[in-house]
């Protein structure tokens, strides 16, 4: 695609030689997993997200797997979360042995509708997933206060949020734990695998520091608890502390292509998912409602324009649950949304003729619909 959806060719060499710095100074070390990078990046990235911990992790699913054992959720138990977000947020559900249950998602922002918690509540549900859709963070406060009332355990799914803000607060500061994927076309991205959990709590910290190192958690094959290999390695956290010096700086020039998306699509049929006036959207993803969806991105395509949809199906049509237990409420939001939403060109390094030209095409699109259904 001349214009792809995403690109990550382009920013490496903004920050190769700070990369390369970087790994001149941890590969001589010969400490390659557990080490002082891995230490580092850990503490700076808990402190961008305003809590005192972060457990490196080998991936974003990984790091929800053992959120869920950190927090005593196992096999009977129930988990509430959203039916349209990636597979792992459930998969992670099942692999402890609990079931998920699926609610519905705000209208507007697709994203967990904090009133739909209540109904889902049953006598073993054990915790909530709330899930930052596109960049945008859930209704945090309401989710909580109906999480305390019935005291069940919170755990953001962040993997599309890292930078964003409700208020004064970051991503990854709300729950009990959160969960941000480090996957190489993420807000903040490793060059390779990676994940984190965040907390502010030393107990949960400990918990999950001792699940991802097979089980360990004072002294070397001392197997306390069946833990697991899931540690981020030393490589990836040193590349990760380069980027997350530039973190804020790819945030604003994300939100700057947002604005100008927002300027410009008034003038095609695209309706934009609203931001949050209380707090920052990161824009993982620029995500509209598109009529005609399928027929626009073939359209696109063939100017050389990339797009994606995330997520085209949801997870409890998935056939991975086709004989996976999960309870699956009236989710008419999140139904609606699926053949509709539409996620255009993003990414730091997006040129703002780029991003007018797919404007354009968009409203060339449509012109020409519009004129093929007078004709008609």
């Amino acid at each position: 695609m001349r214009i792809p959806a995403e690109d990550l060719t382009r920013q490496y060499p903004e920050v190769a030689a700070e990369v390369l710095a970087a790994l001149e100074r941890a590969l001589p070390r010969g400490k390659y997993t557990m080490g002082p990078e891995l230490a580092a990046f850990e503490q700076e990235f808990g402190a961008y997200c305003g809590v005192a911990h972060g457990i490196g992790i080998s991936s974003g699913t990984a790091a929800l797997h053992l959120a869920l054992r950190a927090c005593g959720v196992g096999p009977g138990d129930e988990v509430i979360t959203v039916p349209n977000t990636y597979v792992a947020t459930a998969f992670a559900i099942s692999y402890v042995g609990a079931v998920p249950v699926f609610v519905d998602v705000d209208a507007v922002t697709l994203n967990l509708d904090p009133g739909r918690i209540a109904e889902a509540i049953g006598p073993r549900t054990r915790a909530i997933i709330p899930v930052h859709m596109y960049g945008g963070m859930v209704d945090m406060p309401a989710v909580l206060e109906v999480a305390r009332r019935h005291g069940l355990a919170v755990i953001e799914d962040a993997s599309h949020a890292h930078g964003a803000t409700l208020g004064e607060r970051r991503a990854g500061s709300f729950g009990d734990l959160a969960c941000f994927s480090l996957y190489p076309g993420k807000v903040l991205g490793a060059y390779g695998d990676g994940g984190i959990i965040v907390t502010g709590r030393a107990d949960l910290a400990a918990r999950a520091r001792q699940l991802r190192y097979m089980g360990q958690s004072r002294v070397k094959h001392e197997h306390e608890v069946l833990g697991h290999q899931e540690r981020l390695d030393e490589i990836q956290a040193a590349i990760l502390r380069v980027k997350l010096r530039h973190l804020e700086t790819w945030i604003e020039r994300r939100r700057a292509i947002a604005l100008l998306y927002d300027e410009l699509l008034p003038q095609t049929p695209l309706r934009p998912l609203p931001r949050d006036p209380r707090g920052r959207h990161v824009y993982y993803m620029y995500t509209a409602r598109a009529p005609r969806r399928d027929a626009l991105r073939d359209f696109l395509a063939a100017r050389g324009i990339g797009t994606q949809v995330i997520y085209p199906r949801l997870i409890p049509e998935q056939g991975a649950y086709r004989d996976t237990p999960y309870r699956w409420l009236e989710t008419p939001n999140a139904r609606a949304a699926v053949d509709e939403i539409v996620c255009l060109p993003m990414f730091p390094e997006l040129r703002e003729d780029e991003a007018r030209e797919v404007v354009e095409a968009i409203a060339d699109f449509y012109r020409a619909d519009d004129a093929g259904a007078g004709s008609a």
